[in-house]
């Protein structure tokens, strides 16, 4: 069921049955040629929509409440002029009922209180006249050149809070006046000094009586999840595609992630990251309830219709402190103009908002993604992929919308900066089954080098450089760079949790701590990686609880994920939960079974050495072996640096993985290796350093050169090998051959 607010105006004709009675096919002839030549144009004058007309009367919704009035206005004074030459058993009079409200959406119906309270009006108007709402009088009061009369609060049949009424003065001498409500009878007053005196008789039970009474209902801003923060709060509701299809559903999401974007440049304003308004939208009614659970005062919702090059979009912004909207309209626009619409957008609500933009904010919100809205339309397709990555095929089909946007427009920056965001992951995680990790590097800085050239200031683009000098070991750089994403876009929830991970890796847990209080709070609802990111932040800060109750939530949508499974286990056994650690590590080693510590210490060895130390003590503690497969070899059966030397002098190793695979390995004299298996092809370079055989292969295991022993063969398994070799990365048992 769709909820939303909106301007409900409700006309209808006085005495109509009078009338029908003395000339019915007249009365209706006439009211249809006022529904045909009044009301029709008045109403698409205005941007309203005719709903429905009900017998002798009709319900329109209009997107803004200012609309709505001026609309009635105009109505109401056409027919005073025509009626003056009608005579009075022919004329046709209506009242008018404005209400700005809550309603229900039903197809193309619309229902609920704010059309019933929009009904009960328009029977307190005047024949000709027009009666609003107070939230209606709130909002239009000073912005159309008429008068106001109030009738105190009405109760109002069905409704059951009482309704502050007023009438609309037409006559131009009434003009930005409000008259009061009458004085209440003489009686009335009585009572309420009785009443009051009463009050003041009983204050002072009222201090032992105070615990006992029933608590105050919540006052605006106190039922909010979250405190409201020091400047103004915007959630950017997903807009609706109401084209009729789903072909267009990725450009809803666009323009809304495009306005979420924008307006995380400007430093004035709070505005929730997209993955929280899009988990949202589904889960709760109306929007003061959205309001509540993110935790903002305005929210801004629309909607979308294409049609072939037309686009027409409606867009409001609602306080939902007062649950009034503060601005309204709607854009019947070619689609080449989508970006001129965004434009005007985010410029009214900058102003209905009163913020204050610095030079830097105003040229980069006055900048245009690109000029080709093709490739604009593969940006946003990729990007509604989302940066949760579950799959090769997901990473193919983001990347390819990337590049297909790049082809259509080289100097698109922002599609760069995407393709480095996949590539970076790619390398951090070592996912070598769509790049090696060397290429997955280079194509990363590379196009982030491309997009920070084409734009400085793509906030994105910053953030995987600061990804990548982190790795490399430039920690001074990596944190220039990223603060340097979060002080282009300092509402970017992405940006400040990236700034978190290198601040707690950097030596600095306190600021990192509140960077990713800051970005969860940007996103209050978010996506498990990045909820998994927060957790690890907290993990290495030392907050192992906070950190467990932020990962162990993801593993129902992330069951098979890595780092999830390793943190945990890591977290648990630092808080002495051995139950819990050993759960964690036997689904690790279930999932990944040549999981081990010598592995996490490659993995991460541009970690800061007591980061590095504790993490790999609390694995140690959750039960991580120490080789693949939990491996112990004897020491006895160990080789030494000489027959190691002779083992890859010009020899070939012909074997088999724990796993099963088959390999064969080749070594030159020169120190240069070639491995083969039914799935890889690789080349390298090999030297032993003492009793150790130490390789680097190109784009594997960020390209370290890792270290493994070579045992004589004594366990009896695969007792027609004569050797076992254990790395990091596997566990193969091989003999060579000349």
């Amino acid at each position: 069921m769709e909820r939303r607010l909106a301007a409900i105006l409700i006309a209808d004709v006085v005495g109509y049955s009078r009338l029908s009675q003395i000339d019915e096919e007249g009365t209706r002839v006439r009211f249809q040629a006022d529904l045909n030549d009044v009301f029709e144009p008045a109403i698409e004058r205005h941007h309203g929509r005719l709903v429905k007309t009900m017998g002798d009367g009709l319900l329109v919704e209009f997107q803004s409440v200012v609309d709505a009035l001026r609309c009635a206005v105009e109505v109401q004074q056409l027919k005073a002029t025509q009626s003056a030459a009608v005579l009075p058993e022919r004329r046709l009079e209506f009242r008018i009922g404005i209400n700005l409200g809550d309603i229900i959406v039903e197809g193309e119906d619309i229902q609920g209180d704010g059309v019933n309270i929009a009904d009960r009006i328009q029977a307190l108007a005047e024949p000709g006249g027009i009666a609003i709402s107070g939230t209606t009088y709130d909002q239009v009061k000073s912005k159309i050149p008429v008068g106001f009369a109030s009738l105190g609060e009405q109760r109002l049949k069905s409704i059951t809070e009482p309704v502050r009424v007023y009438r609309v003065l037409l006559d131009p001498t009434a003009a930005g006046k409000t008259l009061p409500s009458p004085r209440r009878p003489p009686r009335r007053r009585l009572l309420a000094g009785i009443a009051a005196a009463v009050v003041l008789a009983l204050a002072g039970a009222a201090l032992w009586w105070q615990p006992w009474m029933p608590a105050k209902p919540p006052g605006p801003g106190e039922r909010f999840a979250y405190p409201l923060p020091d400047r103004p709060s915007v959630a950017v509701l997903p807009f609706i595609n109401v084209s009729g299809d789903t072909e267009h559903d990725h450009l809803a999401e666009g323009l809304t992630d495009d306005l979420i974007t924008e307006l995380s440049k400007v430093s004035g304003l709070f505005v929730i990251a997209r993955h929280s308004v899009f988990a949202i939208q589904d889960s709760v009614g109306k929007i003061q309830d959205v309001a509540a659970e993110l935790g903002v005062q305005y929210v801004l919702e629309g909607t979308l219709q294409r049609a072939g090059p037309r686009l027409r979009i409606n867009v409001k912004l609602i306080d939902a402190v007062t649950g009034l909207s503060l601005w309204a309209e709607r854009y019947d626009r070619q689609y080449a103009d989508l970006f001129a619409v965004q434009d005007d957008v985010i410029g009214k609500i900058i102003s209905a908002l009163s913020v204050k933009l610095s030079a830097r904010e105003r040229d980069q919100l006055a900048r245009i993604p690109t000029e080709n809205l093709e490739a604009y339309d593969y940006y946003m397709r990729a990007e509604q992929e989302g940066f949760i990555f579950r799959d090769v095929d997901t990473y193919r089909r983001t990347l390819s919308f990337y590049q297909k946007a790049i082809d259509l427009d080289p100097g698109f920056a922002n599609a760069h900066a995407g393709i480095a965001r996949v590539a970076v992951d790619v390398w951090r995680n070592d996912y070598n089954y769509l790049w090696s990790a060397a290429v997955a590097r280079k194509i990363a800085y590379d196009a982030a080098g491309q997009a920070l050239k084409l734009d400085p200031n793509n906030a994105r683009a910053h953030t995987v450089l600061a990804l990548l000098q982190w790795v490399d070991g430039r920690e001074t750089e990596a944190r220039n760079s990223a603060n340097m994403a979060v002080a282009m876009e300092p509402n970017d929830a992405e940006a400040a949790a990236n700034l978190a991970l290198i601040l707690v890796h950097t030596g600095s847990s306190g600021q990192a701590v509140t960077e990713m209080e800051k970005a969860l709070r940007l996103d209050p609802s978010p996506a498990s990686s990045f909820q998994l990111l927060a957790g690890i932040v907290f993990y290495t800060a030392g907050d192992d609880r906070r950190a467990i109750s932020l990962i162990e939530p993801t593993l129902d949508s992330l069951p098979k994920v890595e780092p999830a499974r390793e943190y945990l286990a890591a977290a648990y056994a630092d808080q002495g939960n051995e139950t819990k650690a050993a759960a964690e590590t036997a689904k690790l080693l279930e999932l990944f079974p040549e999981s081990n510590l010598t592995y996490y210490g490659y993995l991460y060895d541009y970690w800061r050495d007591g980061d590095l130390q504790r993490h790999l003590a609390g694995l140690r503690k959750a039960g991580i072996p120490e080789w693949p497969f939990g491996f112990t070899g004897n020491q006895a059966d160990r080789l030494g640096e000489a027959e190691l030397r002779n083992l890859v002098d010009g020899k070939s190793w012909t074997g088999k993985h724990k796993n099963g695979t088959d390999f064969i390995q080749y070594f030159d004299k020169a120190g240069n290796t070639a491995y083969r298996s039914a799935n890889t092809n690789i080349t390298g370079i090999v030297e032993v350093r003492g009793d150790r055989i130490c390789e680097k292969f190109d784009g594997y295991f960020l390209d370290r050169m890792v270290c493994g022993y070579v045992y004589r063969n004594t366990s009896g398994e695969q007792g027609d090998r004569q050797y076992i070799h254990v790395t990091p990365r596997a566990l193969t048992f091989f003999s060579p051959v000349p």
